[in-house]
């Protein structure tokens, strides 16, 4: 079985030949929004990928165009069940968990049973596989915080009795839990926490500022900023934050986490409200409602520990990224049923590299992504 140590550099700061031509790669989540976007990366790299998903809030669209691939398998099932994979395993990205507040809230405690059993399921199956895992949390951890921007020791401001809790405490029980997995079994772990994402695939009626602007504007319709629109937000494209989970994914045993990923560049949501109207040439006026019980005010990420250990820092500018959203639900909203938006830059993994910058003396990943 392949070893988790084949990705770390050797001394001379080359990566480590692989031993295997592919790895058997499992996404829970995996027809998700970020989860379809992560599936279509592995199998262009040459994996053989097995995605599960219940479709609670993902569809058979998002990975429709790879369920003909040899390399892609699709299971249709619940996390909060046992999972029984019969081939090798060898690592897993554990995406299982509706995201946004309208969905999570549907179903709290359906939520919280997602975040808590689904990550046991989980590592229960990494550790019979013996497996590397990744654990999706989010920057919901942080809560409403208290400190600005939020970096990976801080140790959050949540309400663990508010509407947001089943969400917000799950994902931090989850968390626990893969940290006493790594401290009890041995686990190899990595836990992200993933700042607000956008991009092609998400779904236009999951309440998030984005595609809730995004499709408003569109139809030319009322654009909702819940508050007065100075709290602000940052938000990361899609194809970056999979690189970022790429290369956490990648380092070696001795980097768990927690690592923040997400787009340090700060907007209000007026701003982005804003921008989206100028970019689709939206007649719509903007309208506010109150700010729900919970909701952050600021929320940034600090990624000093992605861009030290991974190397890793966002390269799509927030305007381009929109550029490619917007075309997006334009197909999907008056042309195409699953229209396919091509990524706006693919990123090579070090090792598909011919030349590498040199190793630090720890041994961790300093290559800084190349921009070609």
């Amino acid at each position: 079985m392949l070893k988790p140590e084949i990705y770390r550099r050797q001394r001379n700061g080359a990566w480590r030949a692989k031993t295997e031509s592919c790895l058997c790669i499992l996404v829970t989540g995996g027809a998700g929004f970020i989860g379809s976007h992560l599936c279509d990366r592995l199998v262009r790299r040459g994996h053989h990928v097995i995605c599960i998903d219940n479709l609670c809030t993902g569809s058979l669209d998002n990975v429709r165009a790879l369920k003909r691939h040899p390399r892609f398998r699709f299971l249709k099932h619940d996390v909060r069940k046992p999972l029984d994979i019969a081939e090798p395993v060898h690592e897993i990205y554990n995406l299982a968990c509706p995201a946004s507040p309208r969905h999570y809230q549907r179903d709290p405690v359906g939520t919280l049973q997602t975040c808590v059993m689904g990550a046991l399921n989980v590592l229960d199956l990494a550790r019979r596989k013996s497996a590397r895992v990744l654990q999706a949390s989010t920057s919901e951890v942080y809560g409403d915080p208290e400190l600005h921007p939020q970096a990976e020791d801080y140790v959050g401001h949540v309400n663990p009795v508010g509407p947001r809790a089943c969400y917000d405490e799950g994902k931090r029980a989850a968390e626990t839990l893969f940290f006493d997995y790594r401290r009890i079994h041995g686990v190899p772990i990595k836990v992200s926490r993933i700042f607000n994402t956008y991009g092609p695939r998400m779904l236009e009626n999951d309440g998030r500022v984005v595609s809730n602007f995004v499709v408003q504007a569109l139809r030319n319709e009322p654009l909702t900023i819940y508050g007065n629109g100075e709290q602000t937000r940052s938000f990361c494209y899609i194809d970056d934050l999979i690189f970022g989970l790429e290369l956490l994914m990648a380092t070696g045993d001795q980097v768990a986490g927690p690592c923040n990923l997400g787009n340090p560049h700060e907007v209000t949501i007026g701003q982005i409200a804003d921008l989206i109207v100028e970019l689709t040439g939206s007649t719509s006026p903007i309208t506010y409602q109150p700010l729900p019980q919970d909701d952050p005010k600021r929320r940034r990420p600090a990624i000093e520990r992605a861009v030290r250990v991974l190397g890793w820092c966002p390269r799509v500018s927030l305007e381009n990224g929109l550029k490619a959203t917007i075309r997006y639900f334009t197909l999907k909203l008056f042309g195409q049923e699953s229209p396919s938006i091509a990524p706006i830059s693919y990123h090579p993994m070090p090792w598909e590299r011919k030349r590498t910058k040199p190793a630090t003396s720890n041994g961790l990943v300093t290559l800084v992504p190349s921009r070609d």
